[in-house]
C-alpha cells in the first residue's frame, strides 16, 4: 500500500482559498475549499493501491468530517511547507505521494500512473499549470529535499525535479493540471465539471449553489 497523503487547510472562512474569496466571498470560497476536501479524498478511497490520509493544516470541521468515511487525519505540524511535506511524506513509509486537495476533477488514471511509477523506483511530480505541482511522489524521502524550496514560484517544479535528481532519484512527470486558486481557474473548472460532474461530485454540487 501506498500513502496517499491528501494536504488540506481546514475550510474556514477567511483562512483559505482568499485569491478565490476576492471573487466570489470568504463563505463560498470555504464551502468550495472543503467539497474540494470531499472529493479527493473520494477519489483517493477509490484506488485500491492506496492508504489515504487527510495531511491536515488545522482541525478539519465536524461536518466537514462526517463526510469522510474511513477518515485518517494526520496533523502536519509546524514549519513551512517543505518540513511539513517531507514529515507527512517521511511518515507513509518508504513510498508515499502528496496530492493537494485543490485540484479537484483529476482523472483516477493519474493516480495510477504515479503508483505504477513509484512501484519501479522513480519520483513522480504532477506539475500544475502556475509552474507549482499537485502531485509529489517519493519511492523514499531524502531528508532535507524540500527545504529552501521557492514556492509559489513559476519555477517551483522545476526546482524540486532537480533536488530529486540530485538525490539520485529519477524523476517521472505526470500530465499538467490546474489549482482552483482565482476566479478564471474556477471558469476552467465550472466548464470541465459541466460535462463531467462524475469526477468531482461534492464540487459539481457546490458550484451550482454558486449560480
Amino acid at each position: 500500500m501506498i500513502a496517499l497523503c491528501i494536504f488540506a487547510k481546514a475550510p474556514r472562512p477567511g483562512a483559505v482559498k482568499t485569491r478565490l474569496a476576492a471573487t466570489i466571498g470568504a463563505p463560498a470560497a470555504a464551502a468550495l475549499a472543503a467539497a474540494f476536501v470531499e472529493d479527493a479524498w473520494a477519489l483517493a478511497r477509490s484506488r485500491r493501491w492506496a492508504r489515504p490520509v487527510i495531511a491536515a493544516a488545522g482541525e478539519l470541521p465536524a461536518a466537514l468530517l462526517g463526510r469522510l468515511p474511513g477518515v485518517e487525519v494526520w496533523d502536519q505540524g509546524d514549519g513551512e511547507l517543505g518540513a511539513r511535506i517531507e514529515r507527512m511524506v517521511a511518515r507513509g513509509g518508504s513510498a508515499a505521494i502528496a496530492l493537494g486537495a485543490d485540484s479537484p476533477g483529476l482523472p483516477p488514471v493519474v493516480l495510477d500512473e504515479a503508483a505504477a511509477h513509484l512501484g519501479e523506483g522513480r519520483a513522480v511530480l504532477g506539475p500544475a499549470d502556475d509552474g507549482g505541482f499537485y502531485l509529489l511522489g517519493v519511492p523514499r524521502c531524502p531528508t532535507g529535499l524540500l527545504h529552501g524550496v521557492t514556492w509559489s514560484a513559476p519555477s517551483t517544479c522545476a526546482e524540486v525535479a532537480a533536488r530529486l535528481i540530485a538525490c539520485g532519484l529519477p524523476v517521472a512527470r505526470l500530465p499538467a493540471w490546474f489549482d482552483v486558486d482565482r476566479g478564471t481557474d474556477l471558469v476552467r473548472l465550472a466548464a470541465l465539471l459541466a460535462h463531467r460532474p462524475d469526477r468531482a461530485p461534492a464540487t459539481a454540487r457546490a458550484l451550482e449553489e454558486l449560480v
